[in-house]
């Protein structure tokens, strides 16, 4: 699809053309998991590759994840480049050992003998009533083992970009997709889903965040749905004269801290928010990170958002009220505001 001299493609779209400039670039990659053949994945991530390169290298497997991820596992360490599709990021736990154990330590463990280049994908967040099994993030989780880098691209762009980085990258990288991003037939279809994507390959770091709108008055952080959520709360903030500059994390393993610490001594007001659980995840270690760096130049205690430490129901308005949304924030940062006005 083309508007003028911009190409917009779905998320899904975007990662699968990542997936496929690097499958023709490099003979050593394939892809291995479930429904990733003739079916083209749950999430339309694999549409088309089979047909294009056959069923050697789109690996249709049966429902094992340990399985999966041992055999892209053994695969990177004998020099191919495995993408390894998780499907649903809440199954890590049949096969954490593998990531844990094998996937996160073989570099370290053989003093660097061995690379180990391999992507393992899945996709994570909720907004489609898939319940407590299939529809968290688990940013937090990965993002708490070392050895491995983690990332969650919010943008067709980026994900097409960043794709190309992992596939392309000596260490084993985690690729989390959102599912309301990939603008699959029958979803919710939102604007997010569509984006400007070049055609030719390109690479975007896996290790930097982005100012995807630039203020003077509070910084607000979001990771995939919830940087889309902070940007439209940015705009009714802006109504009230509150300029909120918004962060796209992107990258969680390692967390570009000083683009987040920049931003903060610019604007002096952190908020947080995240579609993990409150609990040690990611919108914690942020907080953290500001306040051992940038105390001094916090006007405001730092803010966080995130799901109640509850699992996520399957019911549609109990979903909707413990994910993060866009007034959420919204009634945050002015409540953050109001309270300066007040002391």
């Amino acid at each position: 699809m083309k508007m003028g001299e911009r190409r917009l493609l779905t998320g899904s779209k975007a990662m699968a053309e990542a997936v496929s400039l690097e499958m023709k670039r490099d003979e050593n990659v394939f892809l291995l998991g479930e429904d990733i053949g003739m079916f083209g994945g749950i999430f339309g991530a694999t549409p088309g590759l089979f047909q294009e390169f056959g069923p050697e290298r789109v690996i249709d497997t049966p429902i094992s994840e340990t399985a999966i991820v041992g055999a892209a596992v053994g695969a990177a360490a004998e020099g191919m480049r495995p993408i390894a599709e998780l499907m649903f990021v809440d199954f890590i736990g049949v096969c954490m050992d593998q990531i844990s154990n094998q996937m996160a330590k073989i570099q370290y463990m053989s003093g660097g003998n061995v690379k180990l280049p391999m992507v393992l994908k899945a996709s994570v967040g909720g907004g489609i009533s898939d319940a407590a099994q299939h529809s968290q993030t688990h940013y937090g989780t990965f993002a708490h083992i070392p050895g491995l880098k983690v990332v969650a691209p919010s943008t067709p762009h980026d994900l097409k970009g960043m794709m190309i980085s992992a596939i392309r990258e000596d260490n084993p990288v985690v690729f989390l997709y959102h599912k309301l991003l990939q603008g699959v037939a029958g979803f919710k279809q939102i604007p997010a889903n569509i984006g400007h994507v070049p055609e030719e390959s390109y690479t975007v770091p896996l290790d930097k965040a982005k100012v995807v709108r630039e203020g003077k008055d509070v910084t607000i952080v979001g990771i995939q749905m919830t940087m889309h959520y902070a940007l439209e709360a940015a705009e009714k903030l802006a109504a009230q004269g509150i300029d909120a500059e918004v962060i796209d994390l992107r990258s969680i393993a390692p967390i570009d801290k000083d683009t987040i610490i920049e931003s903060v001594r610019k604007t002096h007001r952190l908020v947080v928010v995240d579609e993990d659980y409150l609990t040690c995840g990611l919108t914690a270690e942020i907080a953290a990170l500001v306040v051992e760096e940038a105390f001094y130049d916090l006007a405001d205690p730092v803010r966080r958002i995130a799901i109640r430490d509850v699992p996520i129901p399957f019911s549609r308005s109990l979903e909707d009220f413990i994910l993060p949304g866009p007034e959420d924030i919204y009634t945050e940062v002015m409540d953050m505001m109001n309270a300066k006005v007040l002391k």
